[in-house]
């Protein structure tokens, strides 16, 4: 005997929507099992619908300017900038997403302002999260660790100290082009190390420096580009999530 799944038949619609109020054919959420939180000395584990990007290993998934392998250091769990050899971006490329990852700033502390620590996350290669060592070290506010590069400062500065992991939670909405029209920009909401720094903020276009670029349409997915700007910066527990509609199943 097939068990009848809760729910009615007989209540109104929701507006614009096919489905009732408490609509028993409405198909449930998938099931997603969460990951466990990590510690300063060992990262959590991803949910398990996560796209693994980078786990400690090796650098199979990522590639440099000239689509090699990519030669930045890996060890002891982590990956750390090579000066001097350039970004590197993934294989896999995506629009839509929940991304997490971790960094650490340099414990040994070297030049001022953007001169500290930089690196830079780019979703789609293009539109970029800034990385930088703000603690006690004040900068040009759309160039905080955390900002919207050249665009939006963070809500707030959430630093901890170098030499400690911070955690970098985005949710990213791609821009949706029609032709050379732009129908919506890019979206995005990040938390640094739990705390809400930006949320459903609109982008101008990608990212440049001192200047602003418009959006030039381009394809509906793009590689994570993580940058060489010349600082051992670190990362692990890198892994994405592809963001699916209500209703999916």
């Amino acid at each position: 005997m097939v068990e009848e799944k809760p729910g009615y038949q007989d209540t109104p619609f929701l507006p614009g929507n096919k489905y009732r109020v408490h609509d028993k054919a409405r198909p449930h959420p998938r099931v997603v099992v969460p990951g466990t939180f990590g510690t300063q000395e060992k990262p959590g584990c991803p949910p398990s619908d996560a796209i693994i990007l980078f786990d400690g290993k090796d650098l199979s998934n990522w590639l440099d300017n000239n689509n090699e392998p990519a030669k930045w250091k890996v060890e002891n769990g982590y990956m750390e900038v090579v000066p001097g050899a350039g970004d590197i971006h993934t294989r896999q490329e995506f629009g839509d997403c929940q991304l997490h990852l971790e960094w650490m700033e340099p414990t040994v502390i070297k030049g001022e302002s953007q001169g500290r620590g930089n690196s830079g996350v780019f979703l789609m290669g293009r539109y970029e999260i800034q990385v930088l060592d703000c603690y006690q070290n004040p900068t040009y506010a759309d160039g905080w660790t955390g900002a919207i590069y050249g665009q939006w400062p963070p809500l707030v500065s959430a630093c901890r100290k170098p030499g400690e992991w911070q955690t970098y939670d985005i949710i990213w909405i791609a821009p949706r082009f029609d032709g050379e029209k732009v129908i919506s920009p890019a979206r995005i909401t990040v938390l640094m190390n739990g705390i809400v720094i930006h949320h459903n903020r609109e982008l101008f276009g990608p990212t440049t420096h001192r200047q602003i670029l418009p959006y030039s349409p381009h394809a509906s997915v793009g590689p994570l580009k993580l940058q060489d700007h010349g600082d051992l910066v670190r990362y692990r527990n890198i892994w994405y999530r592809v963001l699916t509609d209500y209703d999916a199943g």
